[in-house]
């Protein structure tokens, strides 16, 4: 039998609460093989408002890496976005993560805690494609460009240099650049007004003790 295609995320049937889900974020044209971020994630709340997802330190994720297996970053910039990748792995560090996805909305909205204390460091808007999904995972992709917002509110945009950098090697178009920078400019509005989700609370969330952490995702392979 075919698995049914992905839809868009906002309606029925939703993720119950504890269930864990794959979240995936996928480059431009990206074709079953291809490497891939992954990252198994608990369902706090999914209905048509939005996906709320907790990923605690210590989760293992598949990540994508440069064929000698280093991480994106620490290859020659020159080379950013055309280098090929192979799929690996990698273990969530530093903080832990709430990540709200908006419905319809290209981008989704991460609240970090320090390990350990729990204590509260901030948001970050992390701009990408609007969600589709299936019975068992959400999908995206990174459009590079995010929002950094302070616990006072204040906020300013990072990587602007990195999406520069796509749109010369190929990454994006312009055209696609410029949409990229009117959606951050849609979060930013978004933030001034201090709409959902960011008045929404989650600051002061704690995940159920009993949400075991995930096991490294399986993904099929062609």
């Amino acid at each position: 039998m075919t698995a049914p295609l992905p839809r868009p995320s906002g309606g029925p049937p939703y993720f119950s609460r504890g269930q864990q889900i794959r979240w995936h974020y996928r480059p431009p044209g990206w074709a079953p093989g291809d490497a891939q971020f992954v990252f198994p994630v608990t369902v706090v709340r999914d209905d048509a408002d939005a996906l709320v997802a907790w990923l605690p330190v210590g989760t293992p994720y598949l990540a994508s890496r440069l064929e000698g297996g280093g991480d994106l970053r620490s290859g020659d910039v020159r080379t950013a976005f055309t280098a090929p990748r192979i799929q690996g792995e990698a273990v969530w560090q530093h903080y832990d993560t709430l990540r709200i996805a908006p419905t319809g909305r290209a981008w989704s909205v991460w609240l970090w805690f320090e390990e350990g204390t729990g204590r509260f460091d901030g948001w970050y808007v992390n701009l990408e494609e609007p969600h589709t999904r299936d019975e068992h995972a959400v999908y995206s992709g990174d459009h590079v460009l995010d929002v950094v917002v302070a616990p006072d509110r204040s906020h300013q945009r990072k990587d602007e240099d990195e999406l520069a950098l796509a749109v010369e090697q190929g990454r994006f178009t312009a055209a696609k650049a410029r949409e990229i920078e009117a959606a951050a400019a849609a979060a930013e509005a978004v933030i001034d007004a201090w709409g959902a989700p960011f008045c929404d609370g989650w600051e002061s969330f704690a995940p159920d003790p009993d949400w075991p952490l995930p096991g490294l995702p399986r993904v099929a392979k062609p």
